[in-house]
């Protein structure tokens, strides 16, 4: 495989804006009025726990008739905004446009969000716009979990000349059921800093979570895998938010669970030993993802089994499995990973998987064929 190129970004305490490691930004999902704005801002910033105000002018909606910001005019409020409190501003943008009316007012930061990171024409646009402009953009990772399209936006905008870029992780949209609104999925920062150890990364744990009560787990599990800083999303009347309300902390709670985190250093401190566990810790944080997975694959593969049952089909699909065996193949001759040892683990897959779905209809004779020779997952 080739080595990624490096992307020469600058670290976040050589932004020129007085930011430092942890990075914290906060801020409600979208502006909705200058009230809205100046009351939680001024909260944001007596409790002294953010340097950046984070607050969306423009919100790509699924479908039209939801609330899609205040726009321009928002600019206005985020302007008096930073005069009063001395807190940066950023926002998001998805075009041009978006990008020359907020150099124009003054914004500080720029976020490119994750309906838009995965379009190359939209983040090109975003780019050339940025041309010779000095300033921070953000970059969150797009919908589905592709990393190659992560990347991607990050080195067209350092094409561009930008230099003061970091990724934002803030969950994918995936079938599986759990816990969260977005799966964190971590193993794509985790390959993404791998890749460009270089590039800091931002946790959005609000729009993982999806609601209060999961931001501080998340936001803690981030920081334990050396994450540079948090957006979290803070509105002083999260109850009545125009947008995302589930997943709007009040400054206070927000304040509260700040207190409660631990910060990692970036690096361990001379003499430490810290680095082999720090891997370990990657390590269990990956193989607990791996089981989850595992666990969900095994309760779909039931019920692929209840379904050829009750349509009396068999459980045994060569055709099916020959299949999945192949992807598997190809994929993992692109992560650099032994053919035999994907062969081993597809193997015993197969093999819970079929004694999944042949559940039900009696467990096989030991040592007759369809306990030693089972073959074929469909």
């Amino acid at each position: 495989m080739s080595h990624p190129v490096p992307l020469n970004v600058l670290p976040v305490a050589q932004w020129g804006l007085g930011l430092e490691r942890p990075l914290l930004i906060a801020g409600p999902c979208s502006a909705e009025s200058e009230e809205q704005v100046m009351t939680t801002a001024r909260a944001i910033k007596a409790a002294g726990k953010a340097q950046v105000f984070r607050a969306g002018l423009w919100k790509p909606r699924t479908r039209p008739g939801n609330f899609e910001g205040a726009g321009p005019q928002g600019l206005q409020w985020l302007r008096r905004m930073k005069e009063e409190t001395g807190l940066l501003a950023i926002t998001e943008v998805a075009t041009a446009e978006h990008v020359g009316a907020c150099l124009e007012a003054g914004i500080d930061m720029l976020w490119i969000g994750a309906r838009t990171t995965p379009n190359p024409f939209s983040v090109q646009a975003i780019a050339d716009a940025l041309k010779g402009v000095d300033i921070p953009v953000l970059v969150k990772n797009p919908i589905n979990p592709d990393l190659q399209l992560w990347i991607g936006a990050l080195e067209r905008l350092h094409r561009a000349g930008l230099r003061k870029l970091a990724a934002v992780h803030r969950g994918f949209s995936w079938f599986e059921r759990t816990p969260y609104r977005n799966s964190p999925m971590w193993e794509f920062p985790i390959r993404l800093k791998a890749a460009h150890p270089e590039v800091e990364l931002i946790c959005d744990p609000s729009h993982i979570a999806g609601s209060v009560d999961r931001i501080g787990t998340v936001a803690q599990q981030a920081l334990d895998l050396g994450f540079g800083g948090l957006m979290v999303e803070v509105h002083h009347d999260p109850e009545h938010a125009r947008s995302d309300a589930d997943q709007q902390m009040t400054p206070a709670a927000y304040a509260e669970m700040l207190n409660a985190l631990i910060f990692r250093a970036a690096v361990p401190t001379e003499g430490m030993s810290d680095r082999l566990a720090e891997l370990r810790d990657l390590i269990d944080q990956l193989d607990e993802e791996i089981a989850q997975k595992l666990g969900t694959r095994m309760d779909i593969a039931e019920r692929i089994g209840d379904h050829k049952r009750a349509h009396n089909v068999a459980i045994l699909q060569p055709e099916r499995w020959d299949s999945i065996l192949r992807r598997q193949l190809r994929l993992a001759q692109q992560l650099g990973l032994s053919a035999d040892f994907v062969r081993d683990l597809m193997d015993a897959i197969h093999r819970e998987s079929i004694r999944r779905q042949s559940s039900g209809i009696g467990e096989p004779a030991s040592g007759s064929p369809a306990s030693v020779d089972i073959e074929r997952e469909g």
